[in-house]
């Protein structure tokens, strides 16, 4: 999550392999897989909408915990789970061996995949590849290792949608590198076109929607400052009065954005759903 993570900029522009430490650092941190778990429907609308087939080479991109590979892995497709995170990787392990489905894992880099051109039919990341300091890069890499004909599959956070805001809030109590684009510009349509555009034969987009349900707001907030390392790492970085400032602007965003009707929290949060062809 790039605007939550101070990097100061070089004379050149940010320095991207500093802020992938603190990222990787941050990802580290906390249990994702506590998050992540509650993501699993998102896989699986990705896994339908792309038409995944059995015996399909699926790659899934920053993975965490695994939801799009399980879901592959459901569909008899041949998987293989990377993510730059190794105990992220050790959950999803843990979760394809309670089921019996035959998974490979590996730990990679989005940025830098160590696979041969056009090694897969799909490639796959479900809120995980946008979060690259390396944008561009990690784009061309998706679109290196998978085949001619083939599909890469995204679900990205939107920037109008609760995590989007989510994310802004954020920013207004730590701004972020100057330089670096934000993670949800992957959730629009423009950087879609310019960073997919001239290897694609089709991208089809559908706006869908995850939705966050928790106890109450302060249980989601709990959660996230516990568990959601970046989250975790952006309240470590202030100070008291800062904190309790920034819990009460997250408060105040579910708050507004809450359909509950009763003390829990129900909240839409919008997605884009990425469907891209290669030439």
């Amino acid at each position: 999550m790039t605007n939550i993570i101070d990097c100061h900029p070089s004379a050149t522009g940010p320095d991207l392999n500093a802020l992938k430490v603190k990222q990787q650092a941050a990802w580290s941190s906390g249990d994702y897989a506590v998050i992540g778990t509650t993501l699993q429907i998102v896989g699986e609308q990705l896994a339908e909408s792309m038409d995944l087939r059995a015996g399909d080479k699926v790659l899934d991109v920053a993975a965490g915990n695994g939801n799009v590979t399980l879901a592959a892995a459901r569909r008899w497709c041949e998987v293989t789970c990377t993510d730059y995170v190794e105990a992220l990787l050790g959950r999803a392990r843990a979760r394809a061996t309670a089921e019996g489905l035959e998974v490979r894992f590996e730990v990679a880099d989005a940025e830098n995949l160590p696979f041969a051109d056009g090694a897969f039919d799909a490639v796959v990341s479900t809120f995980g590849g946008m979060f690259s300091p390396n944008q561009d890069r990690t784009a061309a890499q998706m679109v290196r290792v998978t085949r001619p004909g083939g599909k890469i599959g995204l679900a990205n956070w939107t920037p109008e949608g609760f995590i989007g805001q989510l994310f802004k809030t954020i920013g207004k109590h730590l701004p972020p590198p100057q330089g670096v684009k934000s993670p949800a510009v992957w959730g629009t349509r423009s950087f879609l076109d310019a960073s997919f555009g001239d290897s694609a034969s089709a991208i089809a987009t559908t706006p869908r929607h995850f939705v966050f349900r928790y106890r109450s707001a302060e249980h989601f907030l709990d959660v996230f400052r516990t568990f959601y390392g970046p989250v975790l790492k952006a309240f470590e970085a202030l100070e008291g009065r800062d904190q309790k400032a920034l819990s009460h602007d997250i408060l105040e965003l579910v708050g507004r954005l809450n359909v509950s009707g009763d003390r829990s929290m129900v909240v839409p949060s919008e997605y884009l759903e990425v469907i891209i062809t290669k030439r």
